[in-house]
C-alpha cells in the first residue's frame, strides 16, 4: 500500500510524527498480527526542495514531481491553531501548489485523508464540497464560514465519506492513521492501537468546551446567558432574540455558523447539561431538578439523559 504524507512549510510536528509512526509500528505488528502481506511504504512528499516543521525542523521530503499516484494521500495539519493567523497560512503560494497534485490524485481514485488544520487545507481544494467532513471542534466556525458546501459534523473525531476521510483535533492524526489501517485489516488496527495504547474515540464532542465557541460571539455569548436565566422557564425565540438584541433569524443563523445548532437545541443541551450537575452535586431529586430546569416530570428528564447517554455509546461502537 502506498502512502504519501503531503508536508507543508510549518506542518504539525506531533501530526506527522503520529502519523509515521502509527504506520510504522503497523508493519511491524503485521506479522505476528496475522497479515504478514500488509504494508505500508510511506513517503514524505513536497511541493518545495526544502520543508520546516512548526518547530523548525527539517524535513526530508522527496518531491511530488517525481512521483506516480499513490494508493493513499495524507494531509497533517499545520501549526496554526487560532482562527486569524491561520487564515493567513491558508493563502500561502505552496498550498496552491499541493492542491494541484493532490486534486490530480485525487481525481485518479486517490483515498484522500487530512487531519487537524489540514482538513482546511482539502476543503480549500473543494474536493469536501457536498460531502461529509469533520474538523477541529474550535475551529468549526471558521470552516463553516469558509466551507459552506461542507456537510461538517465538527463533534465527530474521523469522517469517512466517498474517497475522503477527515479527522478532528490535534491528535486525532492517530485516530486518522488507524482508519486508514483499520480499512486494510481491522485486526492489525486493533494490536497496532493496544501497543499505542490508544482508546477509541470516535467522538470530540467530550472535549468540547461550547463557553469557549460561544463566547467569540458576543451574540451568542447573551444568548446563552439569557438561557441559564430562564431554564425554568421554557424556550422562546422571541424573547431569546431580544435578550441577544438581535432578530430572531439573526440569533439563529449565527448559531447555525458558530456551533451547527439551532437555538432551541443548543438551549436543550444547556438544560440536560445543567440537570446532570444537579444530579451528581445536590440532593434533589430527579423530580425537583426536572422541574428547575423546566421539564414537566423526572420521567422526561431520565429519558433525555439516557437517549444522550445511547448516542455516546453507539458512536463508540460505530467506530469499533
Amino acid at each position: 500500500m502506498k502512502v504519501y504524507v503531503v508536508v507543508l512549510d510549518k506542518v504539525f510536528d506531533t501530526g506527522l510524527s503520529t502519523i509515521l509512526d502509527t504506520f510504522g509500528v503497523a508493519n511491524a505488528l503485521a506479522a505476528s498480527a496475522g497479515t504478514p502481506s500488509t504494508n505500508f511504504e510511506v513517503t514524505m512528499v513536497g511541493v518545495r526542495r526544502q520543508v520546516t516543521t512548526n518547530r523548525g525542523l527539517s524535513v526530508p521530503v522527496v518531491s511530488a514531481k517525481e512521483l506516480e499516484r499513490p494508493d493513499i494521500v495524507v494531509i497533517p495539519g499545520i501549526g496554526e491553531i487560532t482562527p486569524e493567523p491561520l487564515k493567513k497560512e491558508l493563502s500561502r503560494p505552496d498550498l496552491v501548489d499541493a492542491e494541484k497534485i493532490v486534486k490530480k490524485w485525487s481525481g485518479e481514485g486517490t483515498l484522500t485523508g487530512a487531519a487537524c488544520t489540514g482538513t482546511f487545507v482539502l476543503a480549500g481544494m473543494s474536493l469536501l464540497d457536498g460531502i461529509n467532513a469533520t474538523t477541529n471542534w474550535w475551529l468549526a466556525p471558521l470552516f463553516r464560514e469558509r466551507y459552506p458546501q461542507v456537510k461538517l459534523e465538527d463533534s465527530r473525531m474521523v469522517v469517512g465519506s466517498s474517497n475522503f476521510v477527515t479527522a478532528g483535533s490535534a491528535l486525532a492524526h492517530i485516530d486518522l492513521a488507524l482508519w486508514l489501517v483499520r480499512r486494510s485489516s481491522p485486526t492489525l488496527a486493533i494490536v497496532t492501537a493496544q501497543f499505542l495504547v490508544s482508546d477509541p474515540r470516535s467522538s470530540q464532542s467530550a472535549y468540547m468546551i461550547p463557553e469557549y465557541l460561544a463566547h467569540s460571539d458576543p451574540v451568542i455569548e447573551r444568548f446563552e446567558k439569557w438561557a441559564r436565566q430562564n431554564l425554568s422557564e421554557g424556550f422562546s425565540l422571541r424573547k431569546a432574540a431580544v435578550s441577544a438584541g438581535t432578530s430572531e433569524r439573526t440569533l439563529a443563523r449565527r448559531l447555525q455558523t458558530i456551533l451547527g445548532k439551532t437555538p432551541l437545541s443548543y438551549f436543550q443541551e444547556i438544560r440536560i447539561e445543567y440537570a446532570t450537575y444537579l444530579l451528581r452535586t445536590s440532593k434533589k431529586s430527579v423530580d425537583q431538578i426536572a422541574s428547575q430546569v423546566g421539564y414537566a416530570n423526572g420521567k422526561t428528564l431520565r429519558r433525555l439523559i439516557s437517549q444522550k447517554l445511547d448516542r455516546t455509546v453507539s458512536e463508540i461502537r460505530a467506530l469499533n
